[in-house]
């Protein structure tokens, strides 16, 4: 018999995520970002986290400012509307943050090898680049097969995957649609899963899709029911991005003391995601929700 794995969101990180621990999210690149997880990693005050991301855009930021960052492994950290990020910058230049450059694909391919349970995989990007300067888990190789030069990326096993998707059951099955970027290969390679989840719907809705289900259920830890837990990334089939908060945040994080201002409204004064939806409004809400659904055709699985 299948066991429940819904918690509310503060005690899935509680347990699910210790001080130290190395954390994959962001996984979708500029969609399904977890930020109602990442604030509560602010509100938890986590210590000495590693985030591993290709493109997180300003989640990363918001939790290198909070103080709980310790190293960064990614392809790329700033504001996809603005550009470069505030905390980060200053982290960076302080040397209070250690960095492992990536590209997108070979944080792709670190994932895939630790999903795969092998200790690397070759591949061919990156040769001549300077990311064998910064990147000590990447090597040369030379083919046992065709003698050509290779790259070795190592393997990435995170401690915990946290994963924003549209909708859940309580037993960690899951669906996700839209640009699902590395989501499925972090969750193989990640050694604990949190799922927040826009719905938590009845088994059969997910088991009616079985191709959509983005991890089986038994790997997950957590699920948490997290409405709105995506924004301002938009979540494709319930609201779109949300263009002017990512310009507020880089206007109120210019600073250390307006970040700090940014961060009591928005983080340490929300406790539930009905907190949060209070503060955005229903006007705000209105404005970014979708209203037209354009539904993929049904698929016959027989009985």
């Amino acid at each position: 018999m299948p066991v429940s794995r819904l918690l509310p969101l503060s005690e899935a990180i509680d347990r699910f995520v210790p001080d130290g621990s190395s954390i994959a999210l962001g996984l979708a690149q500029e969609t399904l970002i977890p930020f109602a997880a990442g604030h509560e990693l602010i509100r938890q005050k986590k210590r000495r986290l590693t985030l591993i991301g290709p493109i997180s855009d300003i989640l990363f930021d918001q939790i290198i400012g909070a103080g709980c960052v310790h190293k960064i492994r990614a392809a790329w950290v700033g504001n996809v509307i603005t550009g470069s990020c505030y905390n980060f910058r200053r982290a960076v230049e302080s040397g209070s943050l250690e960095m492992e450059d990536h590209s997108n694909l070979t944080l792709a391919m670190a994932l895939r090898a630790g999903a795969m349970g092998v200790p690397f995989m070759p591949a061919r990007t990156a040769l001549g680049s300077d990311l064998f300067k910064t990147n000590t888990n990447l090597k040369t190789m030379t083919c046992p097969f065709s003698s050509d030069q290779l790259t070795a990326v190592a393997a990435l096993r995170p401690d915990v995957a946290i994963v924003h998707l549209q909708r859940a059951d309580i037993y960690g099955n899951a669906h996700a649609w839209g640009n699902l970027g590395l989501i499925r290969d972090a969750c193989l390679a990640s050694r604990h899963i949190i799922i927040t989840a826009e719905e938590i719907v009845e088994p059969d809705v997910i088991s009616r899709d079985p191709n959509r289900v983005i991890t089986p259920g038994y790997r997950v830890n957590a699920v948490a029911h997290a409405p709105w837990g995506g924004h301002p990334s938009p979540v494709p089939g319930f609201y779109n991005r949300d263009h002017q908060g990512f310009i507020d945040y880089r206007t109120e994080s210019k600073t250390q003391e307006t970040f700090l201002d940014w961060r009591k409204r928005w983080v340490d004064s929300v406790h539930s995601w009905q907190d949060y939806t209070k503060l955005l409004g229903k006007k705000r809400m209105a404005q970014l929700a979708l209203t037209h659904h354009d539904f993929s055709e049904s698929v016959d699985y027989g009985y």
